[in-house]
């Protein structure tokens, strides 16, 4: 499967920003690519109050989706972007959207809010209950999580285990601070390593957001980043390269479900 991580600055104009995607599907296309990861919340970027993410989400029949699937038609591309879709009680769900051939094939909804380092993603954001999602694309199954998501190890791995996913795609918009672009760095990989899978990260970039897209093989190697401009990452994710691993490191066969995790403290009298 050829993979094509799109790494953009979005605006707070959602046309604007449908111009920009759509010009990445077009370039993805004439690569070659079979699957176009794009970042988390592509539809408008808000950097001062983010109550306005509200008022900008669209429904999932909206024109900015409308537009970004009509793009993939005939083009063979499946590409998976970030957007905000409007909920029950006026604030938004954190939706990715899986495009292809015109239509939306899978949409996945964040479980897991930024209510960290200050931030309160949860204000303006509705948490979803599930489903975990996966999809095929190109002989692989691909599993789907956002951003903050990736700092639940339980959550890729059931993808794993339960969706029988080789490849994990993470949307990001990974907000600047310090270490977190060794957090952003370490989780990714280990995500893959301790599942033995493909990690797309597709993270934005721009003044809040720290970039550094990459693809991580099954091995925890780094295959390919990107730094902090707006780019298109290219990675090739091989079937081959995924048994070679699952055979040298089989830490899925390995697991053992009998064995209770909670430690035990051994005391003495003595």
């Amino acid at each position: 499967m050829r993979l094509a991580l799109g790494q953009l600055a979005a605006s707070e104009d959602w046309q604007v920003n449908l111009k920009q995607c759509v010009a990445l599907v077009e370039r993805a296309a004439a690569g070659g690519a079979d699957l176009l990861v794009l970042p988390e919340g592509v539809l408008a970027r808000f950097t001062d109050d983010f109550t306005r993410l509200r008022r900008a989400a669209q429904p999932l029949d909206g024109p900015f989706v409308t537009g970004l699937a009509a793009a993939t038609a005939g083009t063979g591309v499946t590409v998976v972007a970030g957007v905000h879709e409007p909920g029950p009680d006026g604030r938004a769900y954190n939706t990715l959207v899986v495009l292809r051939d015109g239509q939306i094939i899978a949409n996945y909804r964040k479980l897991h809010l930024y209510d960290a380092f200050g931030a309160k993603e949860s204000d303006n954001v509705i948490p979803a209950d599930g489903p975990l999602v996966t999809f095929p694309c190109a002989g692989h199954t691909v599993g789907l999580m956002t951003c903050y998501d990736v700092r639940f190890p339980e959550l890729a791995r059931l993808l794993v285990t339960e969706g029988g996913a080789d490849v994990l795609v993470l949307p990001a918009a990974w907000v600047r601070g310090p270490l977190k672009e060794r957090h952003w760095e370490l989780m990714v990989a280990a995500r893959a390593l301790e599942n033995t899978v493909y990690v797309a990260a597709c993270g934005e970039c721009g003044p809040r957001n720290i970039g550094h897209s990459m693809v991580v093989d099954p091995l925890g190697v780094v295959v390919g980043r990107l730094a902090e401009d707006p780019d298109l990452l290219w990675a090739e994710v091989s079937a081959d390269r995924l048994a070679q691993a699952r055979r040298r490191l089989p830490v899925l066969a390995n697991r053992r479900f009998s064995v209770d995790p909670t430690p035990t403290l051994a005391t003495t009298t003595g």
